[in-house]
């Protein structure tokens, strides 16, 4: 399961119906294979394998549509607004106590805490790189970040599970990672730089080649002007501290001439032993009277984990 669907064994809880109907759809799927007998209750649905028994229950969570919409509680039943359009939810779930104490719950509680782990590691994370995120993100980049970083968290083999961490796991998971969706750096510099870091040195180098702005880089419509920007950040995830370095070029006009080639060299302490991520950032303007104005305010700069160096 991938998404925002929350799924627990035993007596669990999946969120939102879409993906609980691609549940159903692997799980009947599954039943024709006879390896599961598949059953839907009136709250949820029961699979039964291979000497064990899973309960799942599922609350509804669905858009809201025609033309009035509802915000507040009816009943049993809560609407509210989000960036996806309105929506509604029906109550329900399982008490807070049960999960905390019953040995049914173990597995959840481990989920829990290694959940919790992601998500202060995907805010470390963006607060060291904070100034460079400003310019290129999306409102899903909390979840989107959380999401992978759990990929990691489950990738340690050295800590058992409920206390497997970010820095123990592979955190090369992150290489690629784009902090805006609408600005992905793969597609908007298309080639010409060479990333390298030197542990030793603590220099995260940029070296970008001789280019021509308006072939070497996509740019969205009404841009008149480019800046790329590198930065490097070195992560105490068990402290919570970070050391970090960014740097930019100059303001580049989006144009046919030539630009010379350049060099972008953030640099932090050296002979560290923390795990440290590299990123490159694309970020247009339009020039007005003189004047520089972000594009669209950022909405398709973009920003991506490069690289990433770990002891």
């Amino acid at each position: 399961m991938t998404g925002l669907c929350r799924v627990f064994l035993d007596d669990g809880v999946c969120n939102y119906m879409q993906e609980y109907e691609l549940m159903c759809l692997c799980m009947q799927n599954c039943a024709r294979k006879g390896s599961l007998c598949f059953e839907v209750l009136d709250k949820g649905f029961r699979i039964v394998g291979l000497g064990y028994c899973l309960t799942l229950k599922f609350v509804i969570m669905a858009k809201q549509k025609g033309i009035v919409k509802l915000k507040g509680t009816i009943g049993d039943y809560t609407f509210y607004k989000t960036k996806d359009g309105y929506m509604a939810r029906g109550k329900g779930g399982i008490e807070k106590n049960r999960i905390m104490n019953d040995p049914a719950f173990k597995r959840t509680r481990e989920n829990g805490m290694e959940f919790g782990t992601a998500g202060k590691g995907g805010q470390l994370i963006r607060k060291a790189e904070r100034i460079l995120i400003r310019q290129a993100s999306d409102y899903r980049l909390t979840s989107r970040l959380v999401q992978l970083l759990m990929k990691v968290i489950k990738s340690d083999a050295l800590n058992e599970r409920g206390k497997r961490t970010v820095q123990d796991g592979d955190m090369s998971l992150l290489k690629e990672f784009d902090f805006n969706e609408k600005g992905k750096l793969n597609t908007v510099f298309f080639s010409g730089y060479t990333p390298s870091f030197d542990r030793g040195t603590g220099v995260f180098d940029v070296a970008i080649d001789a280019f021509v702005p308006n072939e070497t880089i996509d740019a969205p419509r009404g841009t008149t002007h480019i800046q790329l920007a590198a930065g490097v950040c070195a992560l105490d995830f068990a402290g919570r501290n970070f050391e970090e370095n960014h740097t930019f070029s100059p303001i580049i006009p989006w144009d046919q001439n030539l630009q010379a080639a350049l060099n972008l060299s953030p640099t932090i302490t050296g002979g560290g032993t923390l795990p440290v991520i590299q990123v490159i950032g694309v970020s247009f303007f339009q020039e007005v009277n003189g004047e520089m104005y972000s594009l669209r305010n950022g909405a398709f700069n973009a920003l991506a984990i490069v690289g990433v160096d770990q002891v």
